[in-house]
């Protein structure tokens, strides 16, 4: 998959605006932060595994020209795992950017924003994402989790970036 256009990512943001109260917090408040963040982690279940599959979702891609930087990043894999990611300047908002493909959908878990947000995975094309959290503790490093049946493989890129306007471009 092509990164996506300046245009297009705007529609993207403006969605994820809209959508903000689709996500729901975690079921736990327990902060899974660790100590010494870092951009990769092993899989948190056995089941876990990266995958090399032809036509498997790829991390998607952050938009350097837009001051994104990333802050962790997983390859395709298939089953529950997690990330960490390490810390970014205050005042820039968290990115997390899915892509799935598979029959059955994911949960993503952010527990230092406390949010998660499902994606409906898709055996075509993948299906991908980007959701930017604007919080207080969007700065602190922290863990993505997913959790995924064998069916679906997917990939996560997290980042940090300037948090969006109110009136993100439209798509008209």
């Amino acid at each position: 998959m092509g990164k996506l256009t300046t245009r297009r990512r705007g529609a993207v943001w403006a969605v994820v605006l809209m959508t903000a109260a689709a996500c729901t917090p975690p079921e736990s408040d327990s902060d899974e932060r660790s100590d010494a963040p870092s951009t990769s982690s092993a899989p948190s279940a056995a089941s876990a595994s990266p995958t090399q599959q032809a036509g498997a979702p790829t991390p998607p891609e952050l938009d350097a020209g837009m001051g994104e930087t990333l802050a962790g990043q997983r390859a395709a894999t298939r089953g529950n795992a997690s990330l960490e990611y390490s810390g970014g300047a205050e005042g820039k908002a968290l990115i997390v950017a899915v892509s799935c493909k598979g029959d059955g959908s994911i949960t993503v878990r952010v527990p230092v924003v406390k949010m998660s947000f499902p994606l409906q995975c898709s055996v075509g094309e993948p299906a991908v994402t980007y959701n930017q959290f604007a919080l207080s503790a969007a700065d602190k490093p922290g863990t993505v989790s997913v959790t995924a049946p064998p069916t679906v493989t997917w990939a996560v890129t997290v980042g940090r970036g300037d948090p969006a306007s109110e009136d993100a471009p439209s798509t008209g």
